[in-house]
Parts: structure tokens; C-alpha cells; sequence
């Protein structure tokens, strides 16, 4: 029998902080807006960090405008990344590696390595281990990881706090089922849809998505008020799914 996906209803209260993992600056904006702005609204410290713009396979619409190059693609993308940020209450930061392809080399390693010192995650974001129609995305994820295990290592710039062992969610691809993304948390973000809807509109770049991940959203809130009951008092509209990559320590399985 399939195990039904965890309903995420957090009221957190501690001051915590998130860090999010972006192969492209809208990225997580569709995937993951609800996300940040509800652990904003909980208090999180929530950061994002934008490996790339999305210059080259990302920003058709800015290309067929023509008089266009890379930089200001570049500049535009940043714009509305920055203030979809804005909206949900993030940090953002921006590496500029480049994509279609992106390529990490152990310099990026290291300075991803260095946002997890700094911030100190109690959860990461970031994208699906595989995606056969975008190899940015699993490469972002990879990177995502295997910074968190060089944060961990006492023996990487000795003298600094170390990272624990955030839990890593995958947020959702654009095509799952290509993509073998099974969600195991629906997270209800129906209080803060109105902000992640405003910063879906900031991406005037891919104004064909902004359609699209409501439907997403709708989908996966139905999803989330099956998975609570039909009895529960929560008006669950909007959702996001993830899937987890560790086992969640608990003593409590309710």
C-alpha cells in the first residue's frame, strides 16, 4: 500500500533559517515561493541563492525583442528576481555560472560551501535528482549536496561552525513524472498565495508559466486537504509538493 505524502503545517516560532538552491532566477519562484514566504511569515531567515540568470535557455521572451545581448538579459533577469525576493521576504544572491550549460568548478563548490557556514539552514531547497529535459536542474541539486557535506567537515576552514544535517527537499520539476519525482510532503501555502502569485508576476521573462504553476498549486492543495481528511477545518486552496532526500528523525509519527 502507498504510503500517503506528509502534510507540512508548521507554526514554528524559534528563529530559524532556509536556504534555497536555484539553478536560474525564477526557479524558485514557481517551485518554492510558497515556501519562502511562509517561513518568512514564521520568522525563518530565508535565503536564496541563483546559480545562474537563466540568460541563454530561460529568457526567450527578452531575446525575440531584439537589440538584445547577454547582459542585458542578464540585467533583467536580475531585476526580477530580485524582486520577486522582495516580495517573499528572501535574501538573494546571484553566482552568475552561466547556463545551457551550467558548469561548477571547485571554486563554486566552495563558495556555495561558504553561504551554508553563513547561514546555517535548518532546511535546504532545491531542485529534482534528475530532469532529462533541463541538466541545470540535477546539477544545481548535486552541487546543493555536496556543499552541505563540505560545510559539515570540520576539516573545511578549521576554526569555523560547522553545518548540522538540514533536511534537503526536492521542490517539483516542471514534467515529475519524467523526471522520477514522487512527493512525500504537500505543504499548504494557501496564506501566503497572494505573495507567491505577485512574485510569479515579476518574471515577465516567462509570463507563459504564470498559469501554469496555478494550476500546479491548485493541484497539489487539493492534494494536500485529501491528505488531512475531508473532517479537517483547514481550507487548504494552494499547495507545494516536495520530496525528500534523508529520512526524517522523529519521535512522533503522528
Amino acid at each position: 500500500m502507498e504510503k500517503n505524502p506528509e502534510v507540512i503545517m508548521s507554526n514554528a516560532t524559534l528563529k530559524k533559517s532556509a536556504l534555497v538552491v536555484s539553478a536560474h532566477s525564477a526557479d524558485f519562484v514557481w517551485r518554492a515561493g510558497g515556501a519562502i514566504a511562509l517561513h518568512h511569515a514564521q520568522g525563518y531567515d530565508v535565503h536564496v541563492v541563483c546559480l545562474s540568470f537563466g540568460e541563454r535557455g530561460e529568457s526567450a521572451k527578452l531575446w525575440r525583442k531584439g537589440n538584445m545581448t547577454e547582459e542585458k538579459v542578464k540585467e533583467a533577469r536580475r531585476a526580477e528576481a530580485n524582486a520577486a525576493a522582495e516580495i517573499l521576504g528572501a535574501s538573494i544572491e546571484f553566482f552568475d555560472m552561466g547556463d545551457y550549460p551550467l558548469r561548477a568548478d571547485k571554486e563554486a563548490l566552495f563558495r556555495l560551501a561558504d553561504v551554508y557556514r553563513r547561514v546555517q539552514p535548518h532546511v535546504v531547497l532545491t531542485h529534482s535528482l534528475k530532469d532529462p529535459y533541463n541538466y541545470d536542474h540535477p546539477l544545481a541539486t548535486h552541487l546543493a549536496q555536496e556543499a552541505r557535506i563540505i560545510a559539515q567537515a570540520e576539516g573545511y576552514r578549521p576554526g569555523e561552525p560547522i553545518v548540522g544535517a538540514p533536511p534537503v527537499y526536492c521542490f517539483e520539476p516542471h514534467q515529475p513524472e519524467q523526471c522520477d519525482w514522487k512527493p512525500d510532503v504537500l505543504l499548504d501555502i494557501t496564506s501566503v498565495w497572494d505573495k507567491k502569485y505577485q512574485a510569479i508576476q515579476c518574471m515577465a521573462g516567462q509570463e507563459h508559466l504564470w498559469e501554469y504553476y496555478t494550476r500546479v498549486a491548485q493541484q497539489r492543495g487539493v492534494q494536500a486537504k485529501r491528505n488531512v481528511g475531508i473532517t479537517s477545518s483547514r481550507d487548504i486552496i494552494y499547495g507545494e509538493g516536495y520530496q525528500s532526500i534523508f529520512p526524517r528523525v522523529t519521535e512522533d509519527l503522528a
